[in-house]
């Protein structure tokens, strides 16, 4: 990595701590900060402020970047991660055990948000962006706060700073059916700050990187030199560790669960199983947090009793818990209409595990080969694999698996190699 002193942005980690576990932005910017911080020369983080930006020294910034991950306790193993072993026990098909939170209920609350309180303090006390020395480059992996430009005003007066940000999708420009009402134009505001300022780009997939480069040019800006990192695969994901062993076929789906998602299509798809096979139904197991616009969804969820004995929905796995339980399944599904990425895609293939996703364009880039594509839309398709892959001498999930054969996951190493290179080539006059 370069010795030019970098700042990095530290506003959504100490923003996030509301949530008891991180989500997949949560984990890139995670990544990044300890990456930053633990590199040589000067470090900073930087907090994003009503009052205007301020900036932290390495080590108060490397503070709150812990202080941030303990509140997520992230790190725990499978065995002491309580949603995992009440998970366990009901795929087994036995009572499940009565277990508190790792860090559940109010006190985990409470302590998440005197971490957040105490961090926001911190930055109100800091210094203004004055302090960063010249030539410093900015960092920012999160769309936080992009749709505030003002917030980003103080880069015209700091010219000599060089900003670089991480795009993770183009979706609520490209699909704006499946974002909030408003998410489109704050989006597109957003690729706007981006190309009022980078330096540099960096992308999770080459789909994203494509996408972004026709959007800034559309916008009438300049074409940035741009990296393409694909995400690491965390060490917990593998095909050696703890695993539970589900009474019968269990498929897994990863994600928040919204319309892009395409849920529904499972949900009504395991309605038509149960339907054809009663007990002997596959399991699914949906994780992630209930998202937004998912009503019909979550009325599948909560009131279409032909699913309940078939469908578990579990939020607030460690990523240790995640790991087992994607060892241990019988395939992913990933029959999303649209992705900037899809981790869940190689974390699976790292487990040895047969994956099945839509036929969209970044799954073609990042499965390389060895998933099961079928289009969205064909619901057959989708009962045919599940099908399949259900029967104990499952001609489709030897030839998946075998195409696994071999399989080296990304890694977080190769992602930064990709993006310490773009950031070693970014000019430093004015």
């Amino acid at each position: 990595m370069t010795t030019r002193p970098i700042a990095f942005d530290l506003t959504r980690l100490v923003t996030r701590l509301r949530h008891p576990s991180p989500s997949g932005i949560d984990r890139v910017d995670l990544a990044y900060a300890r990456h930053v911080l633990d590199g040589a020369g000067q470090r900073f983080g930087l907090v994003s402020t009503a009052l205007g930006p301020r900036v932290l020294g390495r080590a108060e910034a490397a503070g709150i970047v812990e202080a941030v991950a303990v509140g997520w306790t992230e790190d725990v193993a499978a065995g002491e991660d309580p949603v995992y072993r009440r998970l366990e026990a009901r795929l087994a098909g036995r009572p499940a055990e009565a277990a508190a939170g790792r860090t559940s209920g109010r006190t985990g609350v409470l302590r998440r948000r005197r971490i957040q309180a105490a961090a926001v303090l911190g930055a109100l006390r800091a210094a203004s962006v004055a302090a960063l020395p010249r030539g410093s480059l900015y960092v920012h992996t999160s769309h936080l706060r992009l749709d505030r430009p003002e917030r980003f005003d103080w880069l015209y007066a700091r010219a000599d700073v060089k900003p670089v940000f991480f795009v993770h999708d183009l979706i609520p420009i490209t699909h704006p059916e499946y974002g909030r009402p408003g998410e489109a134009e704050r989006h597109a505001v957003r690729m706007r700050t981006i190309g009022r300022h980078a330096a540099a780009i960096v992308a999770n997939s080459a789909d994203t990187g494509a996408r972004t480069l026709r959007r800034l040019a559309a916008d009438g800006f300049g074409r940035p030199p741009l990296a393409v990192g694909h995400l690491g695969v965390e060490a917990a994901f593998g095909r050696a560790g703890p695993r539970l062993t589900p009474e019968r076929p269990t498929f897994l789906v990863c994600g928040t669960i919204e319309p892009r998602k395409n849920h529904l299509l499972l949900l009504h798809l395991w309605r038509a199983l149960a339907e054809r096979h009663g007990p002997a139904t596959p399991r699914l197991v949906l994780v992630g947090r209930r998202g937004w616009e998912a009503e019909n969804i979550v009325d599948m969820l909560e009131r279409c009793a032909a699913i309940r004995d078939h469908v578990v929905e579990v939020s607030g796995l460690s990523t240790h818990g995640l790991a087992a339980l994607t060892r241990s399944c019988t395939a992913l599904l990933m029959p999303s209409f649209a992705e900037g990425y899809g981790i869940p895609i190689v974390e699976a293939a790292a487990s040895g595990v047969p994956v099945v996703a839509s036929a969209i364009a970044v799954h073609r880039e990042i499965s390389g080969g060895f998933a099961h594509l079928l289009d969205p839309l064909d619901g057959l398709g989708w009962m045919r694999a599940v099908e399949d892959l259900s029967r104990p001498a499952s001609q489709l999930r030897a030839d998946l698996a075998a195409r696994l054969d071999g399989y080296a996951a990304p890694t977080w190493a190769a992602h930064f190699a990709a993006v310490d290179a773009l950031l070693a080539e970014i000019r430093t006059e004015i």
